[in-house]
């Protein structure tokens, strides 16, 4: 039987299947990465390192599906709305990987770019040293978590008929689910640039 004209496996082949594994189940391994793509785990290691590299190959991947337009670091404001937005957005698409994202170092460099750009845009509005690193940090954990509550159940508050008027009033005005998600996520959004916005003018 003559060689195949393409060869089964390649770091995209790996990505590719890691990223559906991820989004059937929540992660991924060794041997189903294998048998997803019909060759032995052996024959993985020599093209990626192990795991690590795996999940920042994914970080790169999901990143770099849509690239953000450039910003004006100068407009602080809506380069932080678009750069959020962004990072929001790339989760979105497969919030099963946030999870997996939180647990090791990021060095993919156009991960890292975002980030520079997040970095910048806060230093021309007037943040310096900790308060960068702070700014940075909350805008990673709302963004994050906006995108996990995309992948929530369609009822995420259900309580019991007697008692929690507050809530279920509340719960009267959230509409669908996807509406309430991209509604929080854009209040969200607001707050997080408003408070930023207030603690330049303390």
């Amino acid at each position: 039987m003559g060689r195949p004209l393409l060869p089964l496996i390649s770091v995209e082949a790996i990505t590719t299947a890691a990223l559906e594994l991820v989004d059937e189940s929540g992660d991924f391994s060794f041997p189903k990465l294998a048998k997803r793509i019909g060759v032995s785990q052996s024959s993985i290691y020599n093209h990626v390192s192990g795991r690590d590299q795996i999940l920042e190959l994914l970080r790169h991947r999901i990143i770099t599906e849509e690239p953000y337009p450039p910003v004006d670091h100068q407009d602080w404001e809506a380069a932080l709305r678009t750069l959020i937005r962004t990072y929001r957005d790339a989760f979105a698409r497969h919030p099963r990987l946030a999870p997996l994202m939180v647990l090791q170092s990021i060095t993919d460099a156009d991960v890292i770019g975002l980030y520079e750009d997040l970095a910048l845009a806060l230093e021309a509005a007037g943040f310096k040293g900790r308060e960068v690193v702070s700014a940075i940090s909350t805008i990673d954990s709302f963004a994050l978590g906006a995108a996990l509550d995309l992948a929530a159940p369609d009822v995420v508050w259900d309580p019991p008929e007697e008692g929690y008027p507050a809530l279920k009033r509340a719960l009267g005005f959230a509409g669908p689910p996807a509406d309430r998600g991209n509604h929080a996520f854009d209040f969200g959004l607001d707050v997080i640039i408003g408070g930023l916005r207030a603690k330049l003018g303390g």
